[in-house]
């Protein structure tokens, strides 16, 4: 019997992101993304809204807890929640930002779509911009991303496109924000892509995203799935909130097999071991330990 070639390793022709010191090492082994929401509607119930000393020690656990990025959003993006102008967003996630940014030194993605709030939030430390429209939004963001050379994680967000084929539906917003973003000057290595799971789709769309997403290689550009707690978990467990951590571990797990490279979690320290195992199996990136002597 021959041995195999797990059937999924993924070619990497994407480099390596800088941020704050640190190198992003697509291939090498997946990266975790805490999410910190400091608002008061959060769908998964741990936002932990104007409380800064609480989203510091979040921050801080997530770091203990061996997460490679900070996520800080000040807006719900979960079906129906209410929108919030630039102002508000920006009075939530900035005094949070400048707290975490005095006590982590881990790159800090700023969640928004607002131009004017990822201005102010790079300005005060933020490392990336997450915007879940893509760029699509917001005019002005590309200039902004583009003027701090900052990291950018474009979105495909399907809410209120026609459907036609997953993957082929993804590609579309895909090649539209990084058309964007190569008209305004941001550097394509500074680039990350999401095909948005939980944005717009159907329960069976977004299982059917994690098996296709190997489909999206062909981008060359790293790839973050954000599956962690949301509604078609607990439709495929029959459970509530607080009882979706095997469903997100096991949704961050296939992600990872299937060539993400970023996993955007609630549940740092329990994704991170998962992570770590999958890595090991999928990027055969673990050797034994030597025996003591």
């Amino acid at each position: 019997m021959t041995s195999l070639e797990w059937p999924l390793r993924r070619p990497y022709a994407c480099a390596a992101l800088e941020l704050r010191g640190q190198r992003l090492r697509w291939g090498e082994r997946t990266f975790v993304a805490g999410i910190i929401n400091v608002t008061p509607d959060s769908f998964s119930g741990d936002g932990v809204g104007g409380d800064v000393a609480a989203a510091v020690k979040l921050a801080l656990s997530f770091e203990s807890g061996g997460a490679s990025l900070l996520d800080i959003g000040g807006e719900s993006s979960r079906p129906g929640a209410a929108p919030v102008t630039a102002e508000q967003e920006a009075a939530r996630v900035l005094p949070a930002l400048a707290a975490i940014r005095k006590v982590t030194t881990l790159p800090i993605s700023i969640d928004t779509y607002h131009a004017a709030v990822a201005e102010q939030a790079l300005c005060a430390g933020a490392d990336l911009v997450n915007d879940i429209t893509g760029l699509r939004h917001d005019s002005a963001m590309a200039a902004v991303v583009a003027r701090h050379r900052a990291g950018l994680i474009a979105m495909h967000n399907q809410r209120g496109r026609p459907f036609h084929d997953v993957i082929g539906d993804i590609r579309i917003g895909f090649a539209e924000s990084l058309r964007i973003a190569r008209e305004a000057g941001i550097e394509r290595a500074r680039i990350i892509l999401d095909p948005g799971f939980g944005f717009g789709w159907k329960p069976e769309h977004n299982l059917e995203m994690l098996r296709r997403l190997p489909e999206l290689w062909d981008f060359e550009l790293p790839l973050l799935i954000g599956a962690s707690r949301k509604s078609t978990l607990g439709l495929v467990l029959d459970a509530p909130l607080e009882e979706r951590l095997g469903g997100s571990l096991a949704s961050a797990s296939v992600a990872i097999a299937a060539g993400a490279d970023i996993v955007r979690v609630h549940d740092v320290g329990e994704t991170v071991r998962a992570a770590r195992v999958a890595d090991a199996i999928v990027r055969a990136n673990w050797q034994s330990p030597e025996p003591s002597p």
